[in-house]
């Protein structure tokens, strides 16, 4: 079997196989994606961030994005219960406003190390970003491990010019379990 051919998911019995983890992983990590600081706000009103990889604008009409939270953060109840957050646009000059959000949150905010300002009045968005989106919650979906929201976004600015910064996730084959990003 070449690698451009499918992964079988029956056997000869009719039998549905588990897929191959490797080829998925392989495949999966050819997908293409931006990279985003998505923001929003506690119940404290403190500014949580996090990188994000899956944002996608859903429709034109209200102008709407779809956002994948981890279930594990704590971002997605910040959301939940604010109704609100923000998606930054990195560009491929702006690969430095990701690093404070690699920080440990007891290390402190990594909004502190950047320029932001609050559209909506709450939710921060980077100064220094390609573009910025501000959204209110429109609803949820379920999706594994992580949860997509949806948000109409109120406002937004494009902030210079630039092409935006995109990755691909590339597996190893050599640990079925690593990935690296590129």
């Amino acid at each position: 079997m070449t690698s451009s051919e499918p992964t079988p998911t029956s056997s000869e019995s009719g039998h549905a196989s588990a897929p191959d983890d490797s080829s998925i992983g392989a495949a999966l990590g050819r997908v293409p994606s931006g990279l985003f600081i998505v923001s929003a706000v506690d119940e404290h009103g403190a500014a949580l961030g996090f990188l994000a990889s899956f944002v996608q604008q859903m429709a034109f009409s209200p102008p709407t994005v779809a956002v994948a939270v981890s279930k594990e953060r704590g971002h997605l109840e910040a959301i939940r219960h604010s109704k609100r957050f923000a998606v930054s646009v990195l560009g491929d000059d702006d690969k430095g406003l990701m690093k404070p959000f690699f920080k440990k949150p007891e290390d402190g905010s990594p909004f502190d190390e950047l320029q932001t300002h609050a559209p909506s009045g709450s939710v921060p968005v980077l100064d220094d970003a390609l573009a910025w989106l501000d959204c209110r919650w429109a609803g949820e979906h379920n999706a594994g491990d992580h949860v997509v929201v949806f948000g109409v976004v109120e406002s937004a600015s494009k902030s210079k010019d630039g092409e935006p910064l995109t990755h691909c996730l590339l597996y190893t084959s050599d640990a079925a379990d690593e990935y690296q990003r590129v």
